[in-house]
């Protein structure tokens, strides 16, 4: 059970270093680098070296995962080849 847990890891692995290697289409990269930015600029306020309100501070937080969420996810998409 262990050997062919291992077998289905490693494949699965092999699959996501594949899709990520590859381009995404146009509507994931645009969507990508919108989290890319989100995700900065979430950062660059949770960062600030004054003192900001603490609500301010709670919705950086939620937008940094969330636009790390949506790079790491939008990198991954791959289109289908229909044969």
């Amino acid at each position: 059970m262990v050997l062919f847990t291992n077998a289905i890891q490693t494949k699965t692995m092999k699959e996501v270093i594949q899709r990520a290697s590859t381009q995404p289409p146009l509507f994931f990269r645009r969507l990508r680098n919108i989290g890319v930015a989100l995700a900065g600029i979430s950062a660059a306020i949770l960062t600030t070296p004054v003192s900001l309100p603490a609500a301010l501070i709670t919705i950086a937080g939620y937008a940094a995962v969330a636009g790390g969420v949506i790079g790491a996810v939008s990198q991954l998409v791959k289109k289908e080849e229909v044969e």
